[in-house]
């Protein structure tokens, strides 16, 4: 195959790459004010031990719960697609906190460019044992007033993308996105398979529509997949074409079955680790395909400051192209923590339900060296306990704190919620709606883990799809609508 033929494949890439990013930074109108989405989540965190069952048990002597904010949602993504193929998604690929996060809230929006904090919370139908919602959230962006942008879009062009639903996907998605890009906006194009090529250093987009338009239509599968290299290389075309005034990130379009070169995820970071932290570029993960790299793309977007989504079809992916992607154009937070302190006059023990890979050592809360999470505007974190009050105590619950850096200044901020044992609800299918989603998608998570979290009163799945469905219709939302099926599709299993 000679270069022409590569180079018009991979300018293909950028297109579909092009076209995701144009969303990215216009979006569509429509959705944009949806209260949840993916945020950068930053890489190196101080080492902590992980607890048996993957989550964090509490007791009167540690009354502490610390993580990095963090809302990927490729998990939840993913296994909708694997039920939806008459599958099931193994129980290491299942994290509770991508499910939750999955769905629209309902926290108020801060008036000031910081979070607000709300923690609520219901009785299970185990004795002394509840479920704590700590919801954390920023105020949307406004699109008009954005910075430009300049993103340099990796895509996968190995063999595995040749299956229906991975690049031809990526190209009827990304191309309807071309045209919504600015003109101040810049591009640049990364391509890989057995090799990494850059076909289009940072370019903008003003006058050069066209030329991106013809690279869509030359996107074909190549071979093998060297993602490491095409990530090395994604990075280095973007600090090469680094526009200090604009939102520099790159976009990795994977199925991250990496089978040549480097395929760990910390050696790939390491490569690429200083300019990651010198110029703060961050990596957004799209995942796509039925036979699908979670842990990888997972891992690197962890560890890249940055976050994962996962897209199975074309209403999938207008959301994540559509809504999720403008809302990482811009940053409100840097190294943005929780903590949430429980009250031991008041609570026998509690459990963290995931966050597995965002916990963060109590004693470095205030610790403004290490990395938290990265948030943008309009963007919603939801975090899950499961709480065991002491019987016949009333009073103080519990405390959560969000502290995170201005991302210009640096400078720290904090705020804080709290909440009583009477606000507790009776019962957690008397609680709001969009707390009880919050519950089925966790009691969802937790059932295909095969009760991995021990989540307290938890019904059967015929039960949770009815809930699912009845909750769809009193918040006329479509992505309960499609939990329930997604409930229903898992409960023969």
């Amino acid at each position: 195959m000679d270069r022409h033929r590569t180079r018009r494949q991979a300018c293909g890439a950028l297109l579909a790459l092009t076209t995701a990013g144009a969303l990215l930074l216009t979006g569509c109108s429509a959705n944009e004010n949806h209260a949840n989405g993916p945020n950068y989540t930053s890489a190196t965190r101080a080492p902590v031990p992980s607890p048996a069952r993957g989550d964090e048990t509490g007791s009167p002597s540690d009354h502490l719960s610390t993580f990095a904010l963090d809302v990927d949602t490729a998990s939840y993504g993913y296994a909708r697609r694997t039920l939806a193929d008459g599958g099931r998604p193994a129980a290491s690929t299942i994290r509770p906190e991508e499910f939750v996060n999955s769905f629209r809230q309902d926290y108020r929006t801060p008036e000031h460019n910081g979070f607000t904090v709300t923690v609520d919370g219901a009785r299970t139908s185990r004795a002394d044992w509840s479920l704590v919602r700590v919801g954390l959230t920023t105020r949307p962006a406004d699109t008009d007033a954005r910075p430009p942008a300049a993103l340099t879009f990796v895509i996968d062009v190995s063999g595995s993308m040749a299956e229906p639903g991975r690049l031809d996907l990526a190209k009827k998605s990304l191309d309807t996105m071309t045209d919504r890009l600015r003109d101040d906006d810049s591009v640049a194009l990364v391509t890989f398979s057995e090799r990494a090529e850059t076909v289009l250093p940072m370019t903008r987009l003003g006058g050069h529509r066209a030329e991106i338009h013809d690279a869509v239509d030359g996107l074909a599968a190549l071979s093998s997949t060297n993602l490491g290299e095409g990530v090395e290389t994604g990075y280095a075309t973007a600090v090469e074409g680094l526009r200090k005034d604009a939102t520099n990130r790159v976009v990795l379009i994977s199925d991250g079955l990496a089978n040549d070169g480097e395929t760990d995820p910390n050696a790939i970071l390491r490569r690429i680790d200083g300019d990651r932290r010198e110029y703060g570029i961050t990596l957004f993960g799209v995942g796509v395909g039925s036979d699908y790299g979670d842990a990888l793309m997972e891992r690197l977007a962890d560890k890249g400051d940055g976050h994962t989504v996962y897209i199975s079809d074309t209403a999938a992916a207008t959301d994540v192209f559509c809504r999720q992607l403008p809302q990482n154009i811009d940053l409100v937070a840097r190294d943005a923590k929780a903590q949430v302190a429980f009250d031991p006059h008041t609570v026998a023990e509690f459990r963290l339900i995931g966050y597995q890979d965002r916990r963060v050592a109590d004693k470095d809360f205030r610790n403004d060296s290490v990395d938290g999470g990265e948030i943008g505007p309009g963007h919603t974190v939801t975090a899950l306990y499961a709480v065991r009050t002491k019987p016949g105590t009333d009073g103080h619950l519990a405390t959560a704190t969000v502290r995170w850096l201005d991302p210009d200044t640096r400078t720290p901020h904090e705020n804080t919620g709290s909440m009583e044992t009477g606000a507790l609800h009776d019962d957690v299918w008397s609680a709001s709606p969009r707390f009880q989603v919050t519950a089925v998608a966790a009691y969802f998570a937790d059932a295909l883990a095969g009760g991995e979290y021990d989540m307290p009163g938890a019904p059967s799945l015929t039960k949770l799809r009815s809930r699912a469905a009845a909750l769809a219709e009193v918040t006329e939302d479509k992505d309960v609508a499609e939990l329930s099926t997604a409930i229903g599709e898992a409960a023969p299993l």
